[in-house]
């Protein structure tokens, strides 16, 4: 198992961060072209806690280096399994996702979680657990494993610079609607 790990510190608040995750792979994003649907399977509030609770099917397309195709075949389409978790007593907001397509194949567990740092910042932790199920070839395990950190390496970059894009659209667009509100009061 190999594993990758990134922190970030997003210069939004929470509130910010937190909604402007639902358009992470929206129109506003040009780093994200690799998703191609995300679909809502559920969406729940425990009356108790407050926790909002969505689960999401996220369908990618992203070919596999050639290489690896030998092993896993063709297909470029992938599906990813994603539970989140909004707490807004603690301000919190996690989310865990699951490989569905090759996982007879290679695990990849991923855990998010964003936390407010103060007002207007915001701390985004990211880990994924990789494995490869490659019987007793270990040096096969190893090289993808160490294919798919590479990638989330290089996406992980990617994503930040399309998150922050996503953000400051956000920040626009909210700016804009709050000046409309404000208008409307004064009139």
């Amino acid at each position: 198992m190999k594993v990758f790990s990134n922190a970030v510190t997003f210069n939004y608040s929470w509130d910010e961060v937190s909604t402007a995750n639902w358009q992470k792979y929206g129109p506003w994003n040009n780093k994200s072209e690799h998703v191609i649907a995300v679909d809502t399977i559920s969406r729940t509030i425990d009356p108790a806690t407050g926790i909002l609770r969505t689960e999401r099917l996220i369908t990618c397309k992203q070919s596999a280096p050639e290489w690896l195709k030998t092993f896993m075949g063709n297909a470029d389409e992938s599906y990813v399994y994603e539970a989140s978790y909004i707490d807004p007593s603690s301000q919190t907001l996690t989310m865990v996702s699951q490989n569905l397509t090759w996982n007879n194949f290679v695990s990849v567990q991923e855990e998010v979680s964003y936390s407010p740092l103060g007002a207007h910042q915001t701390q985004f932790r990211q880990e994924a657990r990789i494995t490869a199920l490659a019987g007793g070839w270990q040096r096969i395990k190893n090289k993808i494993e160490d294919c798919l950190v590479t990638r989330f390496h290089e996406n992980a970059v990617k994503g930040r610079e399309g998150f922050e894009r996503v953000l400051e659209m956000s920040r626009i667009v909210f700016a804009e609607e709050k000046a409309r509100q404000q208008q409307k009061m004064v009139a």
